[in-house]
This record gives structure tokens, C-alpha cells and sequence, in this order.
């Protein structure tokens, strides 16, 4: 029989040990070795048991172990030890504190979270970022609240058939079995069609200083349809993402205000989307504001000032879109908001196809600062987008970068953080001294990695073991596990989602290479694998199937496995114990990509594609390079290509270097390119450096912006809509009529200035509503101007009664070669952050009656 209901019966601990339920209950542990050594110290046994979950082992302990416990005096010591660090850490000043202006706080949405395996709320890298965006948050004491859902299915465990085809389960998550308190003060209400509310109970996560409140639909008072939003995380269909996404962003800005009000924890000045699931968020904050007595437009402006819109996706297909009608079906009829009209709400999230709602755009429209997760998604992203900012070159789109970074204490190996003293993670607060990386002594790293090896080969047997049984093998016939992988060896790792861009069977492109690699007599290498594919991706889990299917020959097989189950605790294991981080997707379609960096840290080599932030920071000596066949339209070839160039790389360098050995049995070119990498990414790649750029980029600026358009009462973001909507209607008869150009002759030589007049209608415009501007610079085949200056030129005498005025400049003749200029003409306005900012711009329309603008 099956049990109609499912709860956890929590265990009362004597007083002495209160402290130990508060140090359960903050996730500080999952990136503090010294806790989790206490946790283990209550019953080696049953921690090894639970997976290290702390919940679980104080769930299952035994009463007489905790009276045993609360008598012991040296264990109440450590305990107190502990608990007074914790109060320390979470009170403290730290560097945010150093700061002056900045927000009191920011608001954090994601769908997902990967703070650590017993909090199971993620499913890839979206999650797991956002939760070293929190965790390295809490270390520098930015006060974020953050914003999430409580699926209580999680995403799915994983398992093989025997043929080697991707399983999915999900399992039931009792949420009073989970590190996390009810807020019992904390209810929200979300509105339906037809009628019906949504509502939803909040549980609070405390991760370090960062509180993270997730909302469950799994309550009394919905149906049955509302009570499964929360079921699963991307499970379900359209219908179903809408109501998830709706209860993130509107829920979640309610759950904020009655969190607010009920704790006095400090409202957020600033709101930053994590990819446009949450994008919703912004409708609420309308909505709150026209309530107030705002017009849409003025709480517009209000609401863009200090909202950031992080996109994560280089592909439109990874952008959530829905049919237009069901947007019109949840904000309109019975169920409209009264001063949010529903017109306006779909033409924040319009695009190309009429009939759709596009989420990612409706996020850009409604946050004044927008990013990318690395320098060239940045680019790639300007390209994707660019339609929203007609007229204006790739480089003047309004979307920036922050390359994505890791949280060292959760991904770094212990033993490599001792043999460094600790510096690791105080670089999380001062982004220096990793040359002192450079005195470690070769031997200790070796014999550091070969720890990390080891623990990673005895893991992935025991997990190999168990998948194997999964699969329908008997013990009997496993006894080759035993001897599967070799510590000795040189292990190479891949690991990630399974869509199929990644390219998870490129390695299979030449089996027979691949084989000769393995089984090399001198030079053997091996290969550990895990990854899962969506549940409703056939593609991704026929890619499963095929590496399964050539990892289980029997020649193969003890050097190449596919892990199932893909976790944070498997990830740890990896990046931790691999020798050399293998990344080979289809340029430009991989965002930023962080496991590498984790690997990095831990003293482990890139063998990648130049994607995401690899093509920012390979440097030639960190790591390899996979050469990428661009311009190869053909998909098959390209891969062959790229597949050849993996493997020679493999053979003829990352082998050769890794067994190359001194006399005294050390690699010393290796170790050579272990410091160097240490020294020249340990200080990028860190998720502390990434909030630092967060915080003085796009928090601080953003909380300059919103208290700027709300002072006196929204005085300056009332200006602000009026002056927008005005130029916007005027801007129709703005013209550049005429450019003049003189003070060279027909051959100018370089050091030559260029003069320049021109004549522009504003209509019913004042000069102080634009900016004109020269764009000059070199020019391509097409007359183009690559990557243009930019020259304000200056206003002579007043506007005349017809609208026109003149404008002059002089443009310096610095360099040879094909040259070109234009003018134009754009809105300007001190509280617009960017030239592109209203989508408005004039140039000329004709080239006919103006001076030839190609000089040579």
C-alpha cells in the first residue's frame, strides 16, 4: 500500500545542542568544511549514509546519540565554536559595507537554484550560477533577497534502461525534510481567469546571510490544477509555464512586500530578472505604482531605473514564448487590472510573429540595464536582439556583459584549500595574491591531484556499480568495476546538459581514434561522462544512448563511463578530480559555461571549444584550444573538423605533457601549466568577482536610477514619460537635411581635420531634446562604418522659426586608409543610460547633394 500523505517527524534536540539546529538550518554549511566536519561528528556513520545531508542525519539519529552528545564536553565546545562563527559571519561587516549609495537591497528571481544536493531545486547551469550568485553574495555581505519556486518533485533523478536510454523519477520532496522554515506571516494570492486565485504558502532557505524565499502552490486552497505549478521544475506544458512563471514574478514580488513587512527587512531598490522566466516581476511593480496614481508610462520609467535583465540563452529557441492569446486571456476580461491595460502588456512582450509573447524581450523592455553572461554571448546577444534598436550598429545596443563566475569554498577540493592556505576563499573578498601559487612546491600539487584523482575513481565505481544494477545486471557479473579507471591515469571529464548543441558524442566522431586513445599501451586515457537530456528532448536521450552504447563494449568500458544522475555532488566530485575539462559545443551557442572554471580552480587544464568565456580568458598556456571549422556550413564536416583537432590535440600534446616525467616522477611541464592557469583565471573566474562587477556596474547605477526618478514624489520619472512620449511622437519630422564638409582637399593626408556642417529639421523639437552626432571611422566594401567614432557636434546660433538648426564639428584625420563619416541624430536626455535607450534614431536618407564621405 502507498501512503496518502507524506511528512517529515523532526527530532527534538536536548537544549544544550539548540545550536546545532542553526547551523543546520543555514546553507552556510554546503561551503564550510569546518561545519559539516561537527555534522559528521555526531554519527560517522549515518552522515555517510544520508549523503551528507544534515536535515536527514538529524532526522535519523538516535535519541540516546544526541544525550550522549549533550554531556560531551569537548563536542559542546566545537558546537559553540561553530555556532559563534556563524553569528560572526552573518553580522559582521564585509566589503559591501564599504560602500557608499549603495541599494539598501536587491531582489533576485530565478526558476531555479543550486545551493547544494539536499536542496534539490535546479536542473542545470541556470541554477547552479544562481546559487553561487547568492553564496558569493552572503561572503561580501550584499544584502539580496532572493526569489524562487519550491517544486516539490525537484527535477528528476536519472537512470538508465539496459539499453542504455535515459529514466527519468521524481521523487517526492517532503519540504519539512528540507533545509527550510514555513513563513507562516508570508502568503501570496495570484488571480485567474475565470474566477479563480492562485495561492501559495513561502518557505524561506537561509543561505549564509542571503534569506531565499521559495513559494509552493501545494496547499489547501487551490484545486488541483493549482496546487501542481509547483510540482516539477520545466515540467508540464504551456499552459503549465505560464502559471509558474506568473507565481514567480507577480507572487514573488508579493512575497517580497509581506516578507518586508513582516521581518522589516529593507525593500529592495533594485530588481534583477535571471533570464526572463521572472520577467513578469516588472507588470507587478506597474501595477503597484498606477495604483498609487501613476500613469502607465511614468511607472514604466520608474519601474526600467532599477530593474537588470541578465539573458542566458545565445539561441532563440531557448527564450520562453507564448501564444498571445493566453496572455490576453490572463490580463484581460475578468481578470484585467484596471490601470495596467492589457494592450500595453502585450506590446512589452512583442515580436517578429504576431501571434507570440516573447518573454525575454518583454524583460529587456522593462529593465534600463541588460546583460550577457560573457563578452562574446554579449556580442552574440547585441546580434540576436538588435531588431529592438532599428538603425543602430551591433556595437550601440544596450546590452552589456558580466562573465559568469564560480563560488571557490563550494567547488574547490579541501585538500587543495589547505595546501593554499586558506586563499582561496579570502580572494573571494580581495582578487590577489595568487602569485604566491607559484611557490607551491610541484610535489604537493601532484600529490594533491592524485588525492582528487583517486576519490574521483573510487566514486564513479561506486556509482557505475549501482547503475549497473539499476540496469539488471547481477553482482556476479561486475566484478571488472573493481578495476574500471586507474588513479594513475589521465582522466579526462565532460559533464553538462544534454541539448544538442553541446555536442556530448563529438568524441564518437572517429570511434576507432577514439579506442586507440583509450587503450593506448604508453599514454592511456580515460573518460568520465554524465549529463542529462530534458525529458521531452528524443534527441538529447538518443546522444545518451549512443555514448552508453559504446562506454558498455567490454574493451572499452574501464576506461570510458557515463555516470547517470548528474548532481551538485557528482559535479564536486568531477571538477575536482578530472586532470583535463573537455568542452567542445557548437560556437557561439554556449553563453559562458562555468564548469571549466571549476575545474581551473581546482588545478585541473582546459581542453575546450573558444565559446563563452573560454574565448574571453584561453590565454595559450591555461589550458587547449579546440580549433573550430567557422564558415564550414556543412554540419557533419564541421564536426568531423573539429573532431579531428580534438584528438590530435589529445594525442600529441595533452598526453605528451601529462606523462611527460621528471626523474622524480613528476610532470613538470604539466604542473608548469597547472600554476600558470591557478594564477592567471583564479582571480577571473571567482563568482566574488562577478558580484563585485554586478554590484558596481549595474546594482549601484540602477539604484542611482531609481531613486533618481523617484524622488518628490515620482516628479522625475513624470518628466521623464512626458519628455519620451513627446519626442517619440515628434520624432517623425526630425531629418538630417543637409552635411556639408570642408578644410581638406581631395587628397588629405593624415593629421588633416576634417569640417564638418550640418543642417537638421527638428520639428517640434528643442536642441536640447537630441544629440547630433558624426560617426566616422574606416569603411568596408560596402561603405559600412566599422566600428565607429563618435564626434557631438555643437549647435551654431539658435534653431530658426521653420525648426532648423546647423550644427558644426571637426573630425581628426588620424589614420590611412578608407575613411567614411555620417551624421545623425538621436534622443538625449540626463536620465537615459544609453544613446539607443527610446529606439529613435535619423540619418540621412540620401547621399545625393552631400559631400562624398570616403576620403583616401
Amino acid at each position: 500500500m502507498r501512503a496518502i500523505r507524506r511528512f517529515t517527524v523532526r527530532t527534538v534536540l536536548p537544549a544544550e545542542l539548540a545550536a546545532l539546529g542553526e547551523l543546520v538550518h543555514n546553507l552556510r554549511w554546503s561551503w564550510h568544511p569546518e561545519t559539516t566536519d561537527l555534522f559528521a561528528e555526531v554519527d560517522p556513520q549515518l552522515w555517510r549514509q544520508v549523503g551528507h545531508d544534515p536535515v536527514a542525519l538529524l532526522g535519523a539519529v538516535d535519541p540516546a546519540r544526541l544525550r550522549e552528545l549533550a554531556a560531551d564536553r569537548r563536542f559542546l565546545r566545537r558546537l559553540a565554536d561553530a555556532a559563534d562563527d556563524l553569528r560572526e559571519y552573518m553580522t559582521a561587516p564585509r566589503w559591501y559595507q564599504t560602500l557608499a549609495d549603495a541599494p539598501r537591497a536587491v531582489a533576485y528571481f530565478s526558476p531555479e537554484y543550486g545551493i547544494a544536493a539536499a536542496l534539490p531545486q535546479y536542473s542545470g547551469g541556470l541554477g547552479i550560477l544562481a546559487g553561487d550568485h547568492l553564496k558569493a553574495a552572503s561572503d561580501l555581505g550584499v544584502p539580496i533577497l532572493a526569489v524562487g519556486l519550491l517544486y516539490r518533485h525537484g527535477y528528476f533523478t536519472q537512470s538508465l534502461s539496459p539499453e542504455g536510454w535515459q529514466l527519468e523519477h521524481y521523487p517526492s520532496l517532503d519540504p519539512g525534510g528540507l533545509p527550510l522554515t514555513l513563513l507562516k506571516d508570508v502568503r501570496v494570492r495570484v488571480g485567474l481567469p475565470g474566477g479563480r486565485t492562485l495561492h501559495a504558502q513561502v518557505w524561506a532557505a537561509q543561505v549564509g546571510r542571503v534569506p531565499l524565499l521559495l513559494l509552493d502552490s501545494d496547499v489547501a486552497e487551490n484545486d488541483t490544477a493549482a496546487r501542481d505549478v509547483t510540482d516539477r521544475l520545466y515540467g508540464g506544458g504551456t499552459d503549465h509555464r505560464l502559471m509558474q512563471e506568473l507565481l514567480l514574478g507577480i507572487g514573488g514580488v508579493r512575497a517580497i512586500r509581506a516578507y518586508c513587512e513582516s521581518t522589516g527587512h529593507p525593500e529592495p531598490e533594485v530588481f534583477h530578472t535571471n533570464e526572463g522566466h521572472a520577467g513578469f516581476l516588472g507588470l507587478e511593480r506597474i501595477r503597484e505604482l498606477t495604483e498609487a496614481r501613476l500613469s502607465f508610462d511614468e511607472a514604466l520609467e520608474a519601474v526600467r531605473a532599477g530593474t537588470v535583465f541578465t539573458t542566458h540563452t545565445p539561441v532563440p529557441a531557448g527564450i520562453d514564448r507564448f501564444p498571445v492569446e493566453m496572455i490576453e486571456r490572463q490580463f484581460g476580461g475578468d481578470n484585467s487590472w484596471p490601470t495596467v491595460p492589457v494592450d500595453r502588456i502585450l506590446a512589452l512582450g512583442e515580436e517578429a510573429e504576431p501571434d507570440r509573447f516573447n518573454m525575454a524581450i518583454m524583460g529587456m523592455r522593462l529593465a534600463q540595464r541588460v546583460n550577457g553572461v560573457s563578452e562574446l554571448h554579449g556580442e552574440v546577444s547585441r546580434e540576436m536582439f538588435h531588431t529592438l534598436w532599428p538603425g543602430f550598429d551591433l556595437d550601440e545596443i544596450p546590452i552589456g556583459s558580466i562573465t559568469n563566475g564560480v563560488h571557490a569554498p563550494t567547488w574547490v577540493g579541501r585538500e587543495l584549500m589547505e595546501l593554499a592556505g586558506r586563499e582561496l576563499p579570502t580572494l573571494i573578498e580581495r582578487a590577489q595574491g595568487w602569485e604566491g601559487v607559484q611557490k607551491i612546491s610541484d610535489a604537493d600539487i601532484w600529490s594533491i591531484r592524485g588525492i582528487l584523482r583517486r576519490r574521483l575513481v573510487e566514486g564513479a565505481r561506486e556509482r557505475l556499480r549501482a547503475s549497473w544494477r539499476a540496469r539488471g545486471s547481477s553482482d556476479a557479473e561486475l566484478g571488472w568495476i573493481d578495476e574500471a579507471l586507474d588513479p594513475d591515469v589521465l582522466t579526462i571529464g565532460f559533464a553538462r546538459r544534454v541539448p544538442s548543441y553541446k555536442r556530448l558524442t563529438l568524441m564518437l566522431s572517429d570511434a576507432e581514434r577514439l579506442k586507440s586513445l583509450l587503450l593506448d599501451p604508453d599514454k592511456p586515457v580515460q573518460i568520465l561522462i554524465a549529463g542529462k537530456a530534458h525529458p521531452a528532448d528524443e534527441g538529447g536521450k538518443k546522444l545518451i544512448q549512443q555514448i552508453v552504447t559504446f562506454a558498455d563494449a567490454e574493451d572499452v568500458r574501464h576506461r570510458i563511463v557515463f555516470l547517470p544522475d548528474y548532481d551538485m555532488a557528482l559535479g564536486q566530485l568531477l571538477v575536482q578530480g578530472c586532470d583535463v575539462w573537455l568542452n567542445n559545443p557548437l560556437r557561439p551557442l554556449e553563453a559562458s559555461g562555468t564548469s571549466g572554471m571549476k575545474s581551473a580552480l581546482n588545478g585541473g587544464l582546459n581542453l575546450s571549444i573558444r565559446d563563452g568565456w573560454w574565448d574571453e580568458w584561453y590565454d595559450g598556456t591555461n589550458g587547449w584550444a579546440i580549433p573550430t571549422a567557422d564558415g564550414v556550413t556543412d554540419p557533419d564536416r564541421r564536426d568531423d573538423l573539429e573532431a579531428a583537432g580534438l584528438y590530435d590535440l589529445i594525442e600529441h600534446q595533452v598526453a605528451d605533457r601529462f606523462y611527460d616525467r621528471s626523474p622524480e616522477g613528476l610532470p613538470r611541464r604539466w604542473l608548469e601549466m597547472v600554476k600558470h592557469t591557478l594564477a592567471s583565471l583564479g582571480p577571473k573566474v571567482l563568482a566574488g568577482r562577478m558580484l563585485r562587477d554586478y554590484v558596481v556596474g549595474l546594482y549601484a547605477p540602477a539604484a542611482a536610477s531609481a531613486r533618481a526618478l523617484s524622488a518628490d514624489g515620482y516628479a522625475p520619472a513624470k518628466s521623464f514619460a512626458a519628455w519620451r512620449l513627446r519626442v517619440t511622437r515628434a520624432w517623425p519630422g526630425v531629418r538630417v537635411e543637409h552635411v556639408e564638409a570642408s578644410g581638406v582637399g581631395d587628397t588629405p593626408e593624415v593629421g588633416a581635420a576634417l569640417e564638418l556642417r550640418a543642417t537638421i529639421a527638428l520639428g517640434d523639437l528643442d536642441p536640447s531634446d537630441v544629440m547630433v552626432e558624426a560617426a566616422y571611422g574606416r569603411v568596408g566594401p560596402h561603405d559600412e562604418l566599422i566600428h565607429p567614432g563618435y564626434l557631438e557636434l555643437t549647435l551654431d546660433g539658435h534653431t530658426s522659426d521653420d525648426g532648423r538648426a546647423h550644427y558644426t564639428g571637426t573630425i581628426p584625420l588620424d589614420d590611412t586608409g578608407a575613411f567614411g563619416y555620417t551624421v545623425r541624430v538621436v534622443p538625449s536626455h540626463p536620465l537615459a543610460v544609453a544613446r539607443a535607450e527610446l529606439g529613435l534614431i535619423a540619418v540621412p536618407e540620401e547621399p545625393a547633394g552631400m559631400t562624398n564621405g570616403t576620403l583616401r
